[in-house]
């Protein structure tokens, strides 16, 4: 069985990559969970995730924190607030299915944009939440 942080990234990457309008966005399923060097801008990446319990006496469950991450070049916030509208579309409340768990609910619960250290890139963060059980 695969640890719930996993499950629900892999089921989130599956069903961003399904997405036409994303990959309209982003130039194609750009969306990665190690990004390779040279990648394209812009694009999207799966951060870090973080688990705690969330059991009752009868149901194994765990409370998640999932980052996901744009980085754009493109001149402004625009494209970066863009991708994440996008991503909160696709995820808020979705219903997605896991392969060892049960998703019980994913939100949106916090995004930002702000300009990288390096002075070029727009980077935004989307925090999901999710609880999930199994």
């Amino acid at each position: 069985m695969n640890p719930a942080a996993l499950d629900l990234q892999a089921a989130i990457a599956a069903h961003l990559r399904a997405d036409a309008d994303l990959g309209a966005l982003i130039g194609g399923s750009r969306i990665h969970d190690a990004p390779p060097r040279g990648t394209e801008f812009p694009f999207v990446a799966i951060g870090d995730a973080g688990q705690t319990d969330w059991s009752d006496g009868d149901t194994a469950g765990g409370s998640l924190r999932v980052l996901l991450h744009v980085w754009s070049r493109a001149a402004g916030k625009r494209e970066a607030w863009t991708i994440l509208g996008a991503l909160m579309r696709l995820l808020h409340e979705a219903e997605l299915p896991l392969a060892d768990h049960t998703l019980v609910l994913l939100r949106a619960e916090f995004a930002e944009v702000r300009m990288d250290p390096d002075g070029l890139t727009e980077h935004g963060v989307l925090r999901l939440g999710a609880l999930v059980e199994g």
